[in-house]
């Protein structure tokens, strides 16, 4: 009875062993599909993520494509902003184009040996308005300055209307007391017509804008009066023309200052000074 009892045992306990094998490796097919079926879909996320490194890789690289190849194209953009720049500034006016990197804009009138010359600083830092109104004072001073030196000489060794035609050696200084009202009137009056023509032309009325304003298409000096017909039609000469008379009158305003001091000082006139 013993070995079939132990038999029975064994028999049972190799069938319990079977069925626990079957259902591990039920278990293990179970896992394995379930595996097999998440690996199967796992692929997809990694292929569709190196799939989107790889697109946006060539998009990381072309970037720097387009900035070095930008500077041809932004070269010529930042020149054509220079230069809205640079035109918008103001107009070009007699060949000068107003250039905020020159010295007065680029006016001429700095010639060898001192060049730019502004040692007080004038127009240091100034706005292109106040510049012209700067080189529209110099260059009708130096106009003045010119004729006035012209008017110290004449006035006093030749004949002259004034003193009716005979050679009055008053000096300068002292013969606007002596001419009568009736000469000066109409001298006057003539400045005053001269110079509303001038404003006319160069300023800005008042209510307008701003007072003391140049109008932006006004040529410092240009007040359009030429009978001779001198004024050069190039930007080169007339940037040579126009620096020859801004040194003559700056020559001028000197001898002007000097001639006047000189007869106020020894009360002699110019050419009687010098022994003529």
């Amino acid at each position: 009875n013993t070995p079939s009892i132990l038999s029975g045992t064994f028999s049972q306990i190799s069938s319990h062993q079977n069925h626990l094998t079957k259902y591990s490796t039920m278990k293990l097919a179970i896992l394995s599909v379930t595996i097999s079926a998440a690996c199967a879909f796992a692929p997809s996320t990694p292929a569709f993520t190196g799939s989107a490194l790889r697109m946006s890789e060539p998009e990381t690289e072309t970037a720097p494509t387009a900035v070095v190849t930008a500077p041809a194209a932004s070269g010529e953009a930042v020149a054509a902003v220079a230069v809205e720049e640079v035109a918008a500034l103001g107009p070009t006016l007699n060949g000068w184009t107003p250039d905020a990197a020159l010295p007065c804009y680029g006016l001429p009138g700095a010639i060898a040996p001192l060049g730019f010359f502004d040692p007080l600083g004038f127009s240091k830092d100034a706005e292109l308005g106040a510049v012209k109104r700067l080189r529209e004072a110099e260059i009708m001073h130096g106009r003045v300055a010119m004729m006035a030196t012209l008017g110290y000489i004449i006035g006093e060794s030749t004949p002259t209307i004034t003193y009716g035609m005979d050679i009055h050696h008053t000096i300068a200084n002292n013969q606007i007391p002596e001419v009568a009202g009736t000469v000066l009137f109409p001298f006057f009056l003539a400045i005053n017509i001269s110079e509303a023509v001038r404003a006319s032309i160069g300023w800005v009325e008042p209510g307008l804008g701003p007072l003391f304003t140049l109008r932006e298409n006004y040529y410092p000096g240009d007040i359009r009066f030429d009978p001779l017909g001198l004024k050069p039609q190039g930007a080169a000469e007339f940037d040579n023309m126009q620096t020859k008379e801004l040194n003559n009158g700056r020559l001028a305003m000197l001898a002007a200052a000097g001639m006047c001091a000189q007869e106020q000082v020894n009360g002699q006139g110019i050419l009687e000074n010098l022994g003529f």
